[in-house]
């Protein structure tokens, strides 16, 4: 009596064999410059000539204040950016899904930013954000409110950022909530019409519970994102971490660390501690979202 099997795709040939290609370069250019990365924090010296250095390298950057400054300006980012960007992406979600008309052309529009090179855009915010003849101070000014110096303040670096990092985000969590609106049954609508729900009701009872996987899976995304900024303060302050390193940030500091002072070991050593702190928020925030869900 011949054994039945039970076909599975892992156990194909073939089906290896046309992943071979994808999984050739996904192991050069990301699984082997993260086997490099770990190597490279437990070494001193050039890259040419390596010697064994222990923990030393993480001793350094756990000490170095610079380092304790850009954790806390990531971590300030990635907790008002990400939660604000999400609210108000769903507001607009909502407002084109729900009352707007010409559904597609808004769309488009609000899609375009997320298809725009940051750098541009930078330089437009740079345009926007002066103190002298920016929009947002002509606009302040009509309310009584003198001009604010965003780009030249050490206390305001981090503002200009994160209303920067909000409006980033937006174009790419608005076209994935109206996908996720979409996929709602209108049935459900009609029933809660039909018992007087109200539309308050509606929202907290139906459309936010079916939301829920699409707002886990935007939660995830983000905040991985927010946590490895670098481009926003790059384009922002044109190639520095703001005045007097106000806006560094956990990756600025890496990239100071490894090309503009040499110090190869210190760099890899600070990104191996944002990797361990991103993978250990990922999973908290991931056994976060289940209990919700459930």
């Amino acid at each position: 009596m011949k054994k039945l099997f039970r076909y599975r795709a892992e156990n194909s040939p073939r089906g290896w064999l046309f992943l071979a290609p994808a999984l050739i370069f996904i192991a050069i250019f990301n699984v082997t410059p993260l086997i490099r990365t770990f190597v490279i924090a437990f070494q001193k010296g050039t890259l040419n000539n390596p010697e064994f250095a222990g923990i030393s390298n993480f001793q350094r950057v756990l000490a170095d204040p610079v380092f304790h400054k850009a954790i806390r300006n990531t971590a300030l980012y990635a907790f008002i950016v990400v939660p604000a960007g999400m609210v108000i992406s769903l507001f607009i979600a909502m407002s084109i899904h729900k009352r707007m008309k010409l559904k597609k052309v808004w769309e488009s529009i609000f899609f375009l930013p997320y298809l725009t090179s940051m750098i541009a855009i930078g330089i437009v915010f740079r345009f926007l954000f002066n103190q002298d003849y920016g929009l947002i101070n002509y606009l302040l000014g009509l309310f009584g409110v003198s001009n604010i110096n965003w780009l030249n303040s050490p206390e305001m670096s981090m503002t200009t950022v994160i209303i920067f990092g909000i409006w980033m985000g937006l174009a790419f969590n608005i076209i994935i909530l109206l996908t996720g609106l979409r996929n709602i049954d209108d049935s459900y609508y009609k029933v809660a019409d039909m018992f007087g729900a109200t539309k308050r009701e509606q929202f907290f009872r139906i459309t936010l519970p079916q939301l829920i996987p699409t707002i886990t899976f935007l939660l995830l995304m983000n905040f991985i994102s927010a946590f490895k900024i670098y481009g926003q303060v790059f384009s922002l302050f044109n190639g520095r971490p703001g005045v007097a390193n106000s806006a560094t940030t956990g990756v600025f500091y890496i990239f100071t660390e490894f090309y503009t002072n040499n110090n190869y070991g210190k760099g890899m050593a600070a990104a191996v501690i944002l990797f361990v702190v991103i993978l250990i928020f990922t999973l908290i925030q991931r056994l976060i979202m289940k209990k919700i869900s459930k």
